[in-house]
């Protein structure tokens, strides 16, 4: 008998709580399919946390989710929850940075049955990867932030060779694998603003040492401002890219709209012992508690997971789970079973959530 796998669960603040009750829904349907336990243990953290304990991040939901074979995650932040220099809370970088998980991973697809913004036809092929480094860049001025006065303030961007080799060989690695899945050539685009910044040219020099070392898949290198621009009028011509922190924290977005949202946006926090699974999106104040939520980038956050768990372990029955997610997710949007709210639909997080669940039942 396997033994059962055990996940850390911290579902957040606003809608975080509730995607990750539909989340859990599913897992609970999925289960007995692929004949797999999960032991899911609930982690107090986020904005109320810190409102109602002090801490946004406790000691004991560290070790929670070190002692834990993954950690899924909602969403955390409450706009009006901040620290005394007027940054939010937000756990998930905390996170992020305790545990070295140094690959963000930023898949966007479209479905069938789901409109897109882009008038284009091959908008229905959109299917690419945004690989963030989650660890330097000009985030690594967090904390760090030089305040001169009421005049000036200087945030330092930092990239090491270290650093940048590791996010580059993953993203060669995972076009590989996508390439070995789809039967195409793989292609991985380097995103920077090398014509600009020396820290940018040095990422853009390490990225084409290790693009040598990865003969089998194509590569090349844009500026940012660039592919931006490419990425609104022909994303399905992208396939996997890999960039400094600050530039893919703004295109995961853009690339989230292509497709009709941050609802339909799952994420992975990839290290090399440790990993972290969350949609996109934020804690949505605004609609928290109404049951208006697209639960769909949890649902696939933790397709993502089992996914990871199931190449990290060996264990092919979770990755069997993962696609069998995928799967549902597709079923009840090709056929308009379900329209989620934020495509202009009636359905929200329930009625999403059970055609999914019940689509996995009738597999």
């Amino acid at each position: 008998m396997i033994d059962p796998y055990r996940i850390a669960v911290l579902p957040g603040d606003g809608i975080g709580v509730e995607v990750m009750q539909a989340a859990l829904e599913v897992l609970d349907a999925l289960q007995p399919l692929i004949g797999r336990k999960l032991l899911l243990e609930r982690c107090h953290a986020g904005a109320q946390h810190y409102l109602d304990s002090g801490v946004a991040l406790s000691e004991e939901t560290l070790r929670c989710c070190e002692s834990a074979d993954a950690i899924l995650f909602g969403a955390m932040g409450l706009p009006h929850v901040r620290h005394a220099d007027g940054t939010e809370i937000i756990p998930q970088l905390d996170l992020r940075m305790h545990f070295d998980l140094f690959a963000g991973v930023r898949p966007i697809r479209t479905f069938k049955g789901l409109p897109t913004p882009l008038s284009n036809p091959k908008a229905e092929q959109i299917d690419l990867v945004l690989v963030r480094e989650n660890t330097e860049g000009l985030f690594y001025a967090r904390g760090r932030g030089d305040i001169r006065g009421d005049d000036e303030v200087f945030d330092t961007m930092r990239i090491t060779r270290h650093g940048t080799q590791r996010v580059a060989d993953f993203a060669f690695r995972l076009a590989a694998q996508r390439a070995q899945r789809s039967g195409r050539t793989g292609h991985v685009t380097n995103v920077d603003k090398a014509n600009v910044f020396a820290s940018m040219a040095f990422f853009r020099k390490v990225f084409e040492e290790v693009a040598s070392a990865h003969p089998a898949v194509a590569s090349s290198s844009a500026y940012v401002d660039a592919v931006a621009l490419n990425l609104v009028l022909k994303p399905w011509t992208f396939d996997v890219l890999v960039t400094e922190n600050m530039f893919g924290d703004i295109l995961s977005d853009l690339i989230a709209a292509l497709v009709g949202g941050m609802g339909m946006a799952p994420s992975a926090d990839i290290g090399d012992k440790h990993a972290l699974f969350q949609p996109a999106h934020g804690t949505a104040p605004d609609i928290a508690g109404q049951g208006k939520a697209n639960p769909t980038a949890m649902l696939l956050s933790a397709a993502l997971m089992l996914d990871w768990l199931g190449e990290r372990s060996g264990d092919g029955a979770l990755r069997d789970g993962a696609v069998l997610i995928e799967r549902a997710v597709e079923r009840v949007f090709s056929g308009r079973q379900v329209v989620p709210m934020d495509f202009g639909g009636r359905d929200g997080t329930a009625a999403i959530t059970g055609a999914v669940v019940a689509a996995l039942q009738r597999r």
